[in-house]
């Protein structure tokens, strides 16, 4: 989110989920996050360019196997986590990052990264500090503008069902209301425990939707959580069927790469999905 915009927009953003059938081969392609960047046996790990956050930087990264994407992250120097904005008077910070230049088509088209220091709304679900991470997969966020004639129209339009990844519900209430400008409609996992009020947060995996379209998917974690130095490994659910010819991710997951001195949030095992 913008510093600019509501950070009581973006709390609601973050309390939604919708459910559907899984979808795919089965495989699960094994995550590269934590390798260092390099060369070898035809993958390269390619960068996007360098951004400061804390007294550190944050960048996207794509690993190319012989120009075919198999996947794509973020990755941040340790030294992010200190120097942060930090207090009740700290204010969001947000970061746009560009993909590499030259990186395969992952099916993603930029990356938002914001650092909350206080949390946002919901305060007693997303109240503690974290990092919200949004991959877009195009670049409509600019289009969620409350202020657009037909922002109310669009924002009621949900995805369709086959569309839904498994599991995933929309935040109850109207529509509307729940859109958060210049980012979208948040889903989150029905086995999560938001809405059945089970939910504890560390971390979350979200997906965001607009006009009918998912157009995001979001690693959200705790700044507390992160520190500890995780290693995270899930599937990413599927739906049943793709809007778009593309590539997907399969598998999402968080490490902090040693020798790099680095944490890795990947979305990775990249496959293509043909549209239906």
């Amino acid at each position: 989110m913008r510093t600019s915009r509501s950070i009581t927009a973006l709390a609601l953003s973050t309390c939604a989920v919708l459910a559907l059938t899984g979808c795919g081969d089965g495989s699960v392609p094994t995550a590269e996050g934590a390798e260092t960047a390099g060369h070898h046996h035809g993958v390269t790990t390619l960068y996007g360019p360098e951004s400061e956050l804390g007294e550190g930087i944050s960048r996207t990264y794509v690993v190319d196997h012989e120009g075919r994407p198999r996947e794509v992250g973020i990755r941040m120097s340790e030294s992010v986590l200190t120097g942060l904005p930090y207090g009740p008077d700290a204010e969001m910070t947000m970061l746009m990052l560009d993909l590499p230049a030259g990186a395969p088509d992952t099916g993603f088209d930029h990356v938002m990264l914001d650092w909350n220091p206080n949390g946002h709304d919901p305060e007693i679900l997303y109240g503690a500090p974290h990092f919200d991470m949004h991959f877009y997969t195009t670049d409509a966020d600019r289009e969620v503008d409350p202020g657009a004639p037909d922002f109310a129209e669009r924002a009621a339009r949900l995805p369709d069902p086959e569309y839904v990844p498994e599991g995933y519900i929309p935040p109850p209430g109207p529509p509307v209301e729940n859109t958060v400008p210049f980012m979208g409609m948040h889903w989150t996992d029905a086995a999560d425990g938001v809405i059945s009020g089970s939910f504890e947060f560390t971390e979350v995996l979200l997906n965001g939707s607009w006009d009918g379209e998912f157009i995001f998917i979001e690693p959200m974690m705790t700044r507390e959580w992160l520190a500890a130095k995780p290693s995270l490994r899930e599937v990413v659910k599927q739906p049943s069927s793709y809007q778009r010819t593309g590539y997907y991710p399969t598998v999402y997951t968080v490490d902090f790469d040693e020798q790099a001195g680095e944490y890795v949030v990947a979305l990775s095992g990249l496959t293509m999905r043909e549209a239906s």
